[in-house]
């Protein structure tokens, strides 16, 4: 699951080569190398390191500059939905690993799949924000007119 979120990542990255997304996504999939290669070594009963994800802090950095994300993102139904397909992938795998800290036996078991499902709901923020990012973008073009918007 972790390989197949890397290569999709990857995809993505290619997609958004020329705009803020590529770093995202290529953080991302290096994310989750590091996540196959903690299961890998768990699998093996070696020894593996928890280092927390710095994606979060890192994504904010491509939000400030608003103006130039929302110029340069493009919200074709193509690309949202891409977006809305690696949020789903994020929340199943919050789901597995939750299942699978409920069901751990040992103390260790139990830290390791906490980790994965801190990470997960990490990168499930990440692409919740670009989405409502370029919702509101999206909202704000068609109807600025009508109403009082939200700060954002």
């Amino acid at each position: 699951m972790e390989l197949d979120g890397e290569q999709y990542y990857n995809e993505q990255a290619m997609i958004n080569k020329n705009n803020p997304l590529f770093p995202v996504f290529k953080l991302l999939a290096q994310e989750e190398r590091i996540h196959a290669n903690i299961l890998e070594r768990y699998s093996v009963q070696a020894e593996y390191d928890l280092t927390e994800s710095e994606a979060y802090s890192r994504f904010k950095n491509v939000f400030a500059n608003m103006d130039e994300f929302s110029v340069e993102i493009k919200s074709s139904p193509e690309q949202i939905d891409a977006y809305r397909l690696a949020l789903e992938k994020e929340r199943a795998s919050i789901e597995l690993y939750e299942k699978m800290q409920n069901d751990a036996k040992s103390d260790q078991d139990k830290t390791l799949f906490a980790f994965l499902v801190e990470q997960e709901k990490i990168h499930y923020r990440i692409f919740d924000d670009i989405i409502q990012h370029l919702i509101k973008a999206e909202q704000w073009v068609e109807d600025a007119e009508f109403g009082v918007r939200e700060e954002y």
